[in-house]
């Protein structure tokens, strides 16, 4: 039977489970890389830096992995400049939404949070410093994107 091997079946799995744990990482080394940044390459006297140790060990991030990351961050090997952004646009039924992230490109950043406003139903307002006082999250939107179950009108109100 043809595209039945269990080998191939086996191979795709771990090419999968790979891509995943991959994005972990990508995203944990960020974290390291702006913590080390901030505070300094000691996690004995950085505690930031000890806490995204701690997430990266949860994740079974390899150790080398994470003192690379370290090391990088702190300029001995190649230098990779991370910074914070902030976007700001609309979402369904005109809510005010606020994107916080950390690039290397702002280009690239921009163009990513703009497609994603235009698949999720919004309009993107352009990236804004903004001055606004965290007063909580909604995580209506997350769920429902979630469960597939699209817009629903009564979430809006």
């Amino acid at each position: 039977m043809s595209g039945h091997s269990k080998f191939a079946n086996i191979k795709h799995k771990k090419e999968k489970n790979d891509r995943a744990k991959g994005k972990i990482f990508t995203i944990i080394g960020r974290e390291i890389a702006i913590a080390v940044k901030e505070g300094g390459s000691d996690p004995a006297n950085n505690s930031k830096l000890r806490d995204v140790i701690a997430k990266a060990k949860s994740n079974n991030m390899p150790n080398d992995t994470i003192e690379r990351g370290i090391k990088k961050a702190a300029g001995d090997t190649g230098n990779v400049n991370y910074e914070r952004v902030t976007y700001e646009g609309y979402g369904p039924c005109g809510t005010a939404i606020i994107v916080k992230a950390l690039t290397d490109n702002k280009n690239r950043t921009a163009a990513n949070v703009r497609n994603a406003f235009t698949k999720g139903n919004g309009r993107d307002a352009g990236l804004r410093v903004v001055y606004v006082r965290r007063k909580g999250t909604d995580n209506r939107c997350k769920r429902r994107l979630r469960d597939g179950s699209g817009r629903s009108d009564d979430a809006c109100a």
